[in-house]
């Protein structure tokens, strides 16, 4: 069974970094992982894209990222993070990482991210 645990979240100062983590077990993984994405969802809004990461190794970023986040990959640990710098309260959320694999798409917990002012 495919499972995503993230972790990292926690609350930081705006300007502050924070790296969060995806830890992804019961898929040997990139074989049957075609891209790993992190998402956030705010309080009383919808889930939005944060940004993708291909097995090819491509990344794309949502627009108010601007150069500010930064997705990896660690293959021997079966781990993708984001790496978050120059955080502002706007970025307050639940941030999920998910998984689109051949069986369809898997979902973590989500880790909470409080940015304070």
């Amino acid at each position: 069974q495919v499972q995503l645990v993230e972790s990292g979240g926690g609350l930081v100062q705006a300007g502050g970094s924070l790296r969060l983590s995806c830890a992804v077990s019961g898929i040997r993984f990139w074989y049957g992982v075609s891209a790993m994405a992190w998402y956030r969802q705010a309080p009383g809004n919808q889930r939005e894209l944060v940004g993708r990461l291909t097995s090819g190794g491509s990344t794309n970023y949502a627009g108010f990222v601007k150069g500010r986040f930064t997705i990896s990959r660690d293959n021997a640990k079966n781990t993708v993070y984001l790496q978050m710098n120059s955080l502002k309260p706007d970025d307050t959320a639940v941030y999920f990482c998910n998984a689109d694999t051949h069986n369809g798409l898997y979902w973590g917990q989500g880790t909470q991210v409080t940015v304070s002012s």
